[in-house]
């Protein structure tokens, strides 16, 4: 197979490998220790190593070298597995290559030429053997068997891909299978009599890496909460490292970020991972299960080619990448055609040059007239014709499977035009018979490329009818009306921009369309022209389209969300008079008004983002340069498209990229990275750099010109141009003391920054502190600044900052993970004797029920999804079902079949909401009750577990596992022992008497009295939890005589509130009872065939005012020393929780899981 070049010593790797054959430009080698007979000493000491590791699946025995005369370093271009697989490839190069290369001069061109082709052949066979795993699943059937056998997950959990690999714990490597699926990563190994299992859910991966250690130069290594794993020996490290990011960053996503779950549909399901983003749909399936399984990693791959195309051309999330083909297309302006591809999606056909920002190209199909297949000739091969209304028309040639193609667009033409259907105007002339473009002509002498922003001119005066309060123009061109003019010099620099502009519109094109080459970037970073800003602002984000697809839509958000009274309204009116307040467009009604509309219209829109701090301050800027309407489409674009996640309660996307600044200053300023020991002050500083754009820290004339990069470059311009403020300031920031220091320097270089190029005259600084300096403080324009930051850090491309983004976001999300885990803590630790640590435990066990029943059940209407936006405490909920498992776990009252029954009652009880969800603080107090509790509180406990609502009528009852039954009412307070003593209680019942009246004098709240239904169901419970104790007769013994002495009650208080007496003839009542000369000892161990009654047989009539209350219940208790040893002797929670965290995946997968499989442990990791 073809390796990705990378540069290797060949003196370093003599030792391992012997060249066999080579020639002017390649070295083929065989490793030693293959094919020897006999063999040398090295030769076999490499061999054993191989056979140890079992290598030879990883490291292949023969290699091609990249070798370029007069140069030490090699590159490995090719490896085999066999010498016929390795001559396969050698031929290859003396046939296609070895001639070529010869006219080269340069031996760096030789170097990347070669590169170039091994990269593409790399591509190629990459989506070959995707495509072979698709058409020959057997052995993926044959791992799936394995993978369920060793793990036994339920049938949800769906694999992935599987690698042979070695997994190192410190310095000894275990040979094994890493299993890769949606929800987990799993290891199994069996050596020398061992078997090691690994489970780690991606949502406990905190950091995924690649490292290396003293052994091996390139490993991944995945850290969690407590351990690190190294894994290395794979035959591709770059494919296997790639799927781990994929699956590591849709898994946390889908479970722990709920902003990003309701905007991406493909996230909300786990099965859909493994079908929904596909670029070409699957043909003919084998068999459903096994074709879901290999085609899981194709999907993967295409998942992330679908996210960077939407990053790239800034598309709407929902966007659906269809296709993606190589072809050229004719660019005029270059008079060639330009290689490169082309990408189709929903409601768009984009094309992006190889050479990297040659030229891009967006259609909006709702632009797009035509699409035609033209004549097929020698120079134009399978060429297409896409014609849109500005009449202007796009060649693409060289593209395969052209007729699939067109039919394919054609059909999502006519469903886009179906959608959204055009008005033409037939007032003007044939010439510009086209769709009625408003507003966003950029020069109204120029008829070509005029753009469609509303359906239609009488469209948009019914709209002004319906809603006159809307400001029809932009606020600046209506100040300079009525203000000053500005300078003559700077307004003919103003007239050079637009004329350049002009001058590049006839040959580029001017509308959305427009071909996107390195020259309008040029244009861009010198500032664009007022007069053109906000249109250009428009076309560059995309959102000229929806707003020509949405007529009429803002007129109703405005309509249905001005008047109404909310927190986020309050919100945006403290806000309002705090946005620009220096600039004069904000000093009257009509500027605030706007502004209020706007954002209020787009709370009511998304309601999920509703308002957040800077956004009022974007606005106001993009409300001076457009219409009030366009302004508000501009905010969706930025909000929902180019900045995602950035605008809500928690700015995950700004703390995202907040980490990627860090490691690309690490990248680019390696000695401004070394002297400031803490990079994240330097990130805390230029949050509001990415907030908002530079524009609450940089003078208003001077940051515009940052946000004219930012809609044509995106992200990629804030980064940069951070690099280039922190590069100017190295010096001074190298030498600051503290971040405070650091901040100044910051702020008065930022403060200078001045727009030498702007008509108008300049707005307030927001940093007045500096006006007072004694020493004047270099200026610094705004032009050199951006021009200096694409030159020195413009190489970095869209593709790399979404690795590093998906890189940096897995750290971001846990670290929100492990507040809210300190938050929920740091509550519930006051309130609980348990240990914190062991609280922490709990912690885990909780939220890992939680995400289990993410993983593989059906999502239920009472169970939400994480919610990061509710308080800390309550963001992750179990309901009945999962409390049950972690009641099993962690409970230490087990009472065998009666515990599931407990678990119920007990969930009732502290769900006092009727939400039928706990959190984990009602969670914890429970189970501090059982462990820390003390006898008082325990039996309180259960009294209520045993009464409404934690008791109900429809409460299931198991069979009755009494080993003793319920003494008869009717016998005597003397009760037989085993050794034929006998023991008189009376004095114990006048004790209990007295100490009840004094409970009376209490203000504490008296629970409601148990009927005897309840009293039952409160007896089994005692007897199912002393079974398996060591002084199980002796408590099975006392709970009898408790259980008679407090029936004896029951019937006494019955017949007193039948005849009104009063408390004291109760007590008489009783102590003539306990006075009766009949004996009974049915509970004598020796006579157990006595036993004749059973608590379930009592009459239900008898039941009537029959009660007691749980004084008489806790003083019958006290009687017994063996009850009260029971209730008082220490509980280790420590033991259940590790217990709990071994079997926590067996009890769940056993419930789900078929009864066939085998079940297996969690080892932590």
């Amino acid at each position: 197979m073809w390796l990705k070049p990378e540069e290797v010593l060949l003196k370093n790797a003599l030792k391992l490998w012997v060249t066999q054959k080579s020639s002017c430009y390649f070295i083929l080698q065989r490793r030693r220790g293959h094919g020897e007979g006999g063999g040398r000493l090295t030769g076999r000491l490499v061999g054993a190593l191989d056979a140890v590791l079992d290598s030879n699946a990883r490291v292949a025995p023969f290699r091609i070298l990249l070798q370029v005369p007069g140069s030490q370093v090699y590159s490995p271009i090719a490896c085999g597995a066999t010498l016929e697989e390795i001559n396969q490839h050698w031929d290859w190069l003396e046939q296609n290559l070895l001639h070529t290369l010869s006219v080269f001069d340069n031996k760096d061109d030789i170097a990347s030429f070669v590169k170039g082709k091994v990269k593409a052949l790399i591509a190629e066979e990459t989506s070959s053997r995707l495509a072979e795993q698709e058409e020959e699943p057997e052995k993926f059937r044959d791992a799936l068997v394995k993978f369920e056998a060793r793990f036994n997950f339920p049938e949800a959990e769906k694999l992935v891909t599987y690698y042979s690999c070695c997994c190192w714990k410190g310095r000894v490597p275990r040979q094994g299978w890493l299993y890769l699926s949606i929800n987990h990563l799993c290891f199994y190994s069996f050596f020398l009599g061992k078997e090691l299992k690994l489970v780690v859910p991606w949502v406990d991966i905190q950091k995924l890496e690649r490292t290396s250690n003293v052994f091996l130069t390139d490993t991944i290594r995945i850290t969690t909460q407590n351990k690190e794993r190294d894994f290395s020996m794979f035959l591709n490290l770059d494919e296997v490292f790639k799927i781990m990011e994929q699956l590591a960053d849709v898994t946390l996503r889908r479970l722990l970020d709920n902003e990003v779950f309701d905007l991406d549909p493909g996230l909300q399901e786990p099965s859909q991972i493994t079908k929904s983003s596909s670029v070409e749909d699957m043909q003919a399936p084998l068999e459903a299960a096994i074709c879901e399984i290999s085609s899981t990693a194709g999907d993967l791959e295409a998942r992330a080619q679908n996210e960077f195309f939407r990053a790239f051309f800034r598309l709407p999330r929902r966007e659906k990448l269809h296709a993606v083909l190589d072809c050229s297309l004719w660019t005029p302006f270059s008079r060639c055609h330009t290689v490169g591809r082309m990408f189709t999606s929903d409601r768009y056909i984009c094309f992006a040059s190889k050479e990297d920002g040659c030229c891009n190209v967006i259609l909006p199909l709702r632009e797009v007239v035509s699409i035609e297949k033209m004549e097929d000739t020698s120079l134009l091969p399978n060429p297409i014709i896409v014609s849109i209304r500005s009449k202007m028309a796009f060649q693409f040639i060289e593209l395969k499977d052209r007729d699939n193609l067109v039919e394919s667009l054609l059909m999502r033409l006519k469903q886009v035009h179906a959608n959204h259907p055009v008005h033409y105007d037939t007032s003007r002339d044939e010439d510009m018979a086209s769709p009625v473009f408003h507003s966003t002509s950029l020069c109204s002498d120029h008829k070509f490329g005029d753009l469609e922003m509303v359906s239609s001119e009488n469209s948009e005066e019914s709209e002004k009818e319906k809603n006159p309060q809307l400001h029809p123009e932009a606020l600046i061109p209506v100040l300079q009306q009525s203000g000053s003019q500005s300078p003559d010099l700077r307004m003919s620099r103003e007239q050079i921009k637009i004329s350049l502009w002009n001058d590049h519109f006839v040959e580029y094109g001017r509308t959305v369309c427009m071909f996107r080459t390195e020259k309008i970037r040029k244009l861009v970073a010198m500032g664009i022209p007022e007069s053109l800003r906000g249109k250009l602002w428009l076309l560059f984000s995309d959102a000229v389209t929806d707003l020509a697809s949405h007529p009429g839509y803002y007129g109703n958000l405005v309509e249905e969300s001005m008047g109404k009274c909310c927190l986020v309204t309050e919100e945006i009116e403290r806000d309002l008079h705090r946005s620009l307040p220096e600039h004069p467009a904000f000093q009257n009604e009509t500027g605030i008004a706007a502004l209020r509309r706007v954002l209020t219209a787009y709370a009511h829109r998304n309601p999920k983002i509703g308002y957040c701090q800077s956004m009022n301050i974007l606005t106001s800027v993009l409300l001076l340069y457009a219409k009030e309407e366009e302004a508000f489409w501009l905010l969706v674009a930025v909000c929902e498209r180019m900045l995602p996640d950035y605008f809500n309660h928690r700015v995950i996307g700004a703390q995202v990229d907040q980490s990627v600044f860090e490691e690309l200053i690490k990248e680019h300023l390696p000695e401004l990275a070394e002297h400031m020991n803490d990079l994240s002050a330097l990130a805390s500083i230029s949050l509001s750099w990415f907030l908002t754009l530079f524009l609450s820290i940089m003078p208003l004339e001077s940051a515009v010109s940052v946000v004219d990069c930012f809609f044509y470059d995106g992200i990629k311009a804030i980064f940069q141009l951070g690099l280039a403020v922190l590069e100017a300031n190295a010096q001074g920031l190298c030498s600051s003391k503290d971040d405070g220091q650091a901040l100044m320097v910051l702020s008065r270089f930022l403060d200078h920054i001045k727009n030498e190029d702007s008509p108008g005259p300049p707005v307030g600084s927001h940093h007045a502190f500096f006006s007072d300096d004694q020493e004047p403080y270099p200026v610094t324009d705004i032009a050199d600044l951006i021009r200096d930051s694409y030159e020195k850090f413009g190489d970095q491309s869209v593709e790399q900052i979404e690795h590093l983004r998906c890189k940096h976001r897995i750290r971001v999300l846990q670290g929100h993970e492990d507040t809210t885990k300190q938050n929920v803590l740091r509550v519930v630790i006051p309130e609980v004797s348990i240990l914190p640590e062991d609280l922490e435990e709990l912690y885990d066990l909780f939220k890992r029920e939680h995400m289990m029943s993410c993983y593989w059940e059906q999502p239920r209407p009472m169970v939400p999804r994480h919610d990061p936006s509710r308080p800390y405490a309550e963001q992750y909920r179990i309901d009945a079902r999962q409390f049950a498992h972690l009641f099993q776990l962690v409970s230490p009252w087990t009472c065998g079949a009666h515990t599931e029954i407990l678990a119920e009652r007990t969930f009732r009880l502290l769900d006092d909401n009727m939400d039928h969800l706990i959190e984990f603080k009602s969670f914890v107090s429970c189970l501090d009750v059982m462990y820390n509790g003390e006898m008082n509180e325990k039996i309180k406990l259960l009294y209520r577990l045993h009464i409404p609502p934690a008791l109900t009528e429809n409460d299931r009852d198991s069979q009755s596992p009494l080993k003793n039954p319920l003494l008869s009412t009717s016998r005597p307070l003397v009760f037989g022992k085993s050794n034929g003593d006998a023991i008189d209680y009376q004095k114990q019942l006048k004790q209990m008497i007295k100490d009840l009246t004094k409970d009376k004098d209490k203000t504490e709240k008296e629970l409601p009295k148990m009927s005897q239904r309840e009293f039952i169901q409160f007896c089994k419970t005692l007897y199912t939890m002393f079974h398996e104790d060591p002084e199980e007769n002796d408590l099975y013994q006392a709970i009898a005589t408790v259980t008679t002495l407090l029936l004896q009650i029951g019937e006494v208080g019955q017949r007193s509130s039948s005849s009104g007496s009063c408390s004291q003839e109760c007590g008489e009542e009783l102590r003539a009872s306990a006075l009766s000369p009949e004996q009974d000892s049915v509970f004598a161990d020796n006579n157990p065939g006595k036993i004749t009654q059973d608590p379930q047989t009592f009459p239900q009539e008898a039941e009537g005012d029959w009660t007691v209350s749980l004084e008489h219940i806790l003083a019958s208790l006290l009687t017994e020393q063996s009850l009260v040893n029971f209730f008082e002797k220490p509980l280790d929670i420590k033991s259940k929780l590790e217990n709990a965290k071994i079997n926590q995946y067996s009890l769940k997968t056993f419930e789900m899981s078929r009864p066939s499989q085998p079940e297996f442990q969690l080892s932590n990791l």
